[in-house]
């Protein structure tokens, strides 16, 4: 039988910010959504001598959307929306990759032993096919090591460490040739080993106290010997659970429980089979005499690593708009807070030493019938741009209708409070203003 079985199915400068429209604006808009996912791994390993490690996995763009289309559309083209990326290593080392389907990676990026930088980011330049540039997307922080920790890992080092709810790659190598890495991947739905694409899984630790095997989330680092489960980010198709062991010149040490480290080799022995291991083929692992060790095929042995997923969603609107979307405002928080009329106030940290507020618009602003509107409504949070470039965020904002004895009320009294709140709302003007 096929060592990896088929996959199980889980639930899974700007002036202003805006909860936009009515429900059939949202949806019109949604449907022009443009959006660049980079994918990359959180560690990198560094270069010495003539030698090239190039980064594995290699950092890999999508680009996604419907917004494409129709950007294609207004310059009236015949090829798709993305002919040329660039992938920049911190404004140096400029590597260009054609596009196919869509999908670009960058194979040989690679860090020398000359470069004495602890931490770096991936810079994305991204042109349409009459080299209009779209903008310049920043991956998340990449941390450069030597070589891959053999030592137990703690606290102090938890950068290195796999944490359960994380995101992971896994890549399998014959005999150390680069020319022979397959990743582990998701295609519809089945899992393969690529030569080219790779997936982000979310990585699991089961609770070893659950009850009747079922699968329980627990929080901490990932140990050598815990159970474990692989869920595609995208899809939600998962692997069944596994034990993790760490595996030492082909074997898998089975009596190992110290935590699992970046770029670490390591097994995944199937909970409910353990004479099983995920594997590139059907080659099943042979035990030796030594019962704390299992001898291991080459296509049984993974090399893990954390990766990293960062997505960047625009739209344009009805107009088309030319000039560049970066910078692109990154929001690393949400706060509600409240004015001294009793206003909500919402309060965007961007990643940049700035904040920005906006006062949140009466709910009548989504629903014509707001006087009896007594149910939770939830609507998206988005910045907007001068020229009405469209910023998603991945943030919300809930109107709770006040709880009151009896019920929700309705009565007269409550339709001149809501009047009243209506009325303010509406000489606030939803004035929105930039605070250092």
């Amino acid at each position: 039988r096929s060592v990896i079985p088929p996959p199980l199915r889980l639930n899974s400068g700007f002036q202003g910010c805006q909860l936009l429209g009515t429900s059939a604006d949202l949806g019109r808009e949604a449907h022009a959504d443009q959006s660049v996912t980079i994918l990359h791994a959180k560690v990198a390993q560094k270069s010495y001598g003539n030698e090239k490690r190039f980064f594995c996995p290699p950092p890999c763009v999508y680009i996604t959307g419907h917004g494409w289309k129709v950007t294609q559309d207004h310059l009236k083209v015949s090829s798709s929306a993305s002919d040329y990326v660039k992938c920049n290593k911190s404004h140096t080392h400029a590597v260009c990759v054609s596009r196919q389907q869509m999908f670009a990676c960058a194979k040989s990026l690679f860090i020398s032993d000359q470069d004495k930088r602890k931490h770096f980011c991936l810079l994305l330049r991204l042109f349409l096919n009459n080299r209009q540039e779209v903008g310049s997307f920043q991956s998340r922080m990449i941390k450069v090591i030597s070589k891959p920790s053999q030592k137990r890992q703690s606290m102090k080092n938890a950068d290195l460490c796999i944490s359960s709810c994380s995101r992971v790659a896994l890549f399998n190598r014959l005999r150390s040739q680069t020319v022979s890495t397959r990743y582990l991947s998701v295609d519809r739905g089945a899992f393969i080993a690529s030569a080219r694409h790779w997936t982000a899984f979310t990585i699991t630790m089961d609770d070893q106290c659950a009850e009747q095997g079922g699968f329980v989330l627990s929080e901490g680092f990932i140990c050598y010997g815990c159970v474990v489960q692989l869920v595609c980010t995208e899809s939600g198709a998962a692997l069944p659970p596994m034990v993790i062991r760490k595996v030492n010149k082909q074997h898998a040490i089975l009596d190992v429980d110290e935590p699992v480290s970046q770029l670490h080799k390591c097994a995944f022995q199937f909970r409910d089979n353990p004479h099983a291991y995920l594997c590139l083929t059907n080659d099943a692992p042979f035990s030796v005499r030594d019962p704390s060790k299992v001898v291991l095929n080459d296509g049984s042995c993974w090399t893990i690593i954390g990766v990293e997923v960062v997505e960047f969603t625009f739209n344009q609107g009805l107009a088309c708009i030319t000039t560049p979307v970066s910078p692109f405002p990154v929001v690393t928080g949400l706060e509600v807070k409240y004015h001294s009329s009793d206003f909500h106030v919402l309060v965007f940290p961007l990643r940049s030493p700035k904040s920005l507020l906006c006062v949140v618009p009466d709910v009548s602003v989504f629903s014509d019938g707001w006087r009896c509107l007594r149910r939770v409504i939830t609507v998206p949070l988005s910045l907007v741009r001068l020229d009405g470039l469209i910023y998603r965020t991945s943030y919300s904002f809930t109107y709770t209708p006040e709880l009151q004895e009896g019920g929700m009320g309705g009565g007269q009294d409550d339709d001149i409070l809501l009047e009243t709140i209506h009325q303010e709302f509406t000489r606030a003007n939803f004035h929105l203003f930039m605070q250092s």
